[in-house]
């Protein structure tokens, strides 16, 4: 069978009504402007949480109120300086907001590619690797795997801070983040089967 070859010069042009099916795909380009600003709002607040962790580290008594608030911790004593634990949890908070935007790139690069227009980065020596060879399924792996990374972060600050947390909670999350892994394990199965009939047709 031979493969459907891209249209050239010499072709003709669409029809009016595929035109503007088309075309509709730049309809999603607002979405992933969006997605652009809301990494901007990550950005702000992962300096705004480490400025606040660094004025804490050198005894500022408000910015580690704003930390302990922040991450929810509610320790039985009132806290005068930094510990180790509020410390973990603000890393760890700050792991989170890292991970989130990773999350963001991804979909905005990768979606933006697979979904919208190519953005010609063949030849750009910043092209992230795994934009080599993104596409819809590959896409939908590497969007499970960070939903779990960052359900384990959660999972792992909840953890840390489970004193403040009511048992269903700390039960309802372990099940959640559980949902997450089998989901991106059959995502990824399902991946594999259609990627091994693809190639055994050929």
């Amino acid at each position: 069978m031979s493969s459907r070859q891209p249209a050239g010069p010499g072709s003709s042009p669409l029809r009016p009504l595929p035109n503007l099916i088309f075309a509709s795909r730049w309809l999603q380009l607002p979405l992933y402007l969006g997605l652009i600003a809301a990494q901007g709002v990550y950005v702000w607040h992962f300096l705004l949480e480490l400025w606040h962790l660094v004025e804490a580290a050198f005894g500022h008594q408000e910015a580690l109120q704003a930390l302990v608030t922040s991450i929810g911790y509610k320790p039985e004593v009132q806290i005068t300086s930094l510990n180790e634990t509020v410390i973990m949890l603000v890393v760890l908070a700050l792991i989170d907001v890292v991970m989130i935007s990773n999350l963001l790139i991804m979909v905005i690069v990768g979606g933006y590619e697979t979904f919208v227009s190519r953005l010609g980065l063949d030849a750009h020596p910043d092209q992230p690797e795994w934009l080599g060879h993104v596409n819809a399924s590959v896409l939908k792996v590497k969007l499970g795997l960070s939903i779990i990374g960052i359900s384990s972060i959660h999972l792992l600050k909840t953890f840390i801070n489970a004193a403040n947390y009511d048992t269903k909670v700390l039960m309802w999350q372990t099940i959640i983040h559980m949902a997450f892994l089998m989901s991106a394990l059959a995502i990824a199965y399902t991946d594999k089967l259609l990627s091994s009939n693809s190639h055994g047709k050929h």
